[in-house]
Order: C-alpha cells, then sequence, then structure tokens
C-alpha cells in the first residue's frame, strides 16, 4: 500500500478539450471528467463553499460522524475515494490514519499543500484511478467518497473496487447531491441549482461547461432508494442512507460482511 505520495504542481492546468456526458455511467466520461477538474482546481474550493454557502463543510462533518464507531480503534486506517481538495480527508485526519486518493493531478496539488500545513501527520495523497485502485484487497476500516460517485464511467465498477478494498465490517459512506424531499423547497432548489448555479459557477470559474454539467449529471444520476438498490445489489450489505438539508444531499452507507 502506498504511503505517500509527491505532488509537484506542473504550470497552468491544460484547457477542458471537451464537456463530460452528464448521462449515468456515459462511455467516455473519465478522461472528461478529469480534464474539467483539472481546469477549475485553482477555484474549485472557494466556489464550492460558495455555492453551497459553506453547508457542506456540515455534510462532511456528519459524514465522518456516522463512521467513528469503525475508525475510533488505535489501528484503524480510511480511505478517502475522488477526494479532490482533501477536505474530506483533512476532516477524516482529525481521527483516523487516513489516505485520499483521486486521479486529478491539480487538485492533488492543492490538496496536498493543504496537508503540509498540518500539525498532524495522518494524512496522505496518492494518484489513482476510483476504478482501478491501487489498494490491496481488505485494506480499509472505512472508505468515504464524496460528489465523485456520479462522475464515475462505471458507477457499479466503483462499488465493487469500494467493496473490495474494505476490511470484513468495514463501512462505506456515499456522500452524494441527491432529490430534495419536500415538494415546494425542491422547485425552489431545482430553480437555483439548474438556473443560478451555472450562471455564478461560470463567472466565477471562467469554465461554463463545469458548472452546466454539475445539475445535468444530478439529474441523471439513481435517487436515495435507487443509489440504495445498485450497493445492495453489488453486495454491500445494511444499506441505508440519510438525507441531508431536505435531501439536496444523501449520505448513503453500507458494510462488507464480517468474515
Amino acid at each position: 500500500m502506498p504511503t505517500d505520495i509527491d505532488i509537484e504542481a506542473s504550470g497552468a492546468s491544460p484547457a477542458i478539450k471537451s464537456i463530460p456526458n452528464p448521462e449515468f455511467n456515459a462511455d467516455g466520461k473519465h478522461r472528461a471528467v478529469r480534464e474539467m477538474f483539472a481546469e477549475i482546481a485553482p477555484k474549485y474550493d472557494r466556489l464550492n463553499h460558495l455555492l453551497s454557502i459553506n453547508i457542506d463543510k456540515l455534510w462532511r462533518q456528519f459524514t465522518v460522524n456516522q463512521l467513528m464507531d469503525v475508525i475510533s480503534h488505535p489501528d484503524a486506517i480510511a480511505l478517502d475515494l475522488c477526494c479532490g481538495t482533501a477536505d474530506l480527508t483533512l476532516e477524516l485526519e482529525k481521527h483516523v490514519t487516513v489516505i485520499g486518493c483521486d486521479f486529478c493531478h491539480p487538485m492533488l496539488v492543492i490538496g496536498n499543500d493543504k496537508i503540509a500545513g498540518r500539525k498532524t501527520k495522518k494524512a496522505m495523497l496518492a494518484e489513482g484511478d476510483a476504478l482501478h485502485l491501487p489498494f490491496a484487497d481488505k485494506s480499509f476500516d472505512a472508505v468515504t467518497i464524496a460528489f465523485g460517485l456520479r462522475n464515475l464511467e462505471q458507477v457499479e465498477k466503483g462499488l465493487v473496487e469500494i467493496l473490495r478494498v474494505l476490511k470484513p465490517g468495514g463501512r462505506a459512506a456515499v456522500l452524494e447531491f441527491s432529490r430534495p424531499v419536500l415538494p415546494v423547497f425542491r422547485q425552489v432548489f431545482e430553480f437555483y441549482f439548474h438556473h443560478m448555479l451555472p450562471r455564478i459557477g461560470a463567472f466565477i470559474s471562467g469554465s461554463s461547461s463545469a458548472y452546466s454539467y454539475l445539475p445535468q449529471s444530478v439529474r441523471n444520476f439513481p435517487d436515495q432508494k435507487k443509489l440504495a438498490t445498485i450497493m445492495k445489489h453489488v453486495g454491500f450489505s445494511n444499506v441505508h442512507y440519510h438525507n441531508l438539508s431536505a435531501g439536496i444531499a444523501a449520505l448513503h452507507l453500507g458494510e462488507r460482511q464480517a468474515d
């Protein structure tokens, strides 16, 4: 298992060559998603917190709280998959040794700078593909993936990989945008999400494609119940979910059965 990665800034990010197909499990999404995140990496954190009014921080804290029973023992280790700039990785680091893994190098450069400034040294980053993880079977007590599952070219294969690297009795936490459950609130949110957010995101980031892709990909992603069904189908046990902020996001939890 890798213990760290030497990440160096490599100059300006390349321009987006193609807009990711927002359809569920779309062919060719892998490369376009990586290019998109490479382009927006310098402004990614600022926009995330601005567009969510910092609620995303509360969602990450809630995610970690739902894992405390499996990450609280001294030898526990966690994997934060599709870690981006390492926000959830650093939230996990408060409680457990954690490896953040992502396939977008410019995002990892920013995440590594955050880690370098920490007094605790329980977080490290590795560059890797969520569909072909560079870790052995049964390596982690917990695996998290925040706002990354929907971007995979093969969502079911990504879930199978998460299950593979979980220890028996370990738990996966999938934090993802979902469907608001209150009718009036849903209408207000969807107007903001599909009409206002792309304009604000494009203005600040300079990328019109990235923040148009976001709401379209959420619309095409399975809702809370369907995602829970997919997780059960690939082999997770004790699958359940929590609606966050009236269903703007949902946290799905699933476990690998003990041997």
